[in-house]
């Protein structure tokens, strides 16, 4: 298994320094902001060839995460407690009342 630093290192050896999604360039000391994306997600899968590899700008790499993200959540595959539990609380049970005096 390579460490990140060692896939990043070789990901800038084999791909050119823009971002796959927004296309700006990147040299010097803005390289940095390039990371290395998985395409499939897993940080072990880092053949050679950089195949499994997208080089992001900060941004779009958050991004590129968020989107997936938010498609697990809206597939279920979030089974967190929170977003299946219903809700109980009414906060305006009483306001026709109120807003009548019969209150």
């Amino acid at each position: 298994m390579a460490k990140k630093e060692d896939y990043r290192e070789r990901a800038l050896k084999i791909l050119p320094w823009i971002c796959a999604k927004c296309g700006r360039e990147f040299q010097g000391k803005k390289l940095y902001q390039l990371t290395v994306h998985h395409k499939d997600h897993n940080h072990d899968n880092n053949p050679p060839d950089g195949s499994n590899w997208e080089l992001l700008c900060l941004y779009c790499h958050d991004n590129e995460h968020s989107r997936s993200l938010e498609a697990q959540w809206q597939n279920g595959a979030d089974s967190s407690a929170e977003k299946d539990e219903a809700a109980t609380h009414t906060p305006f049970a009483g306001l026709e009342k109120l807003l009548h005096g019969d209150g």
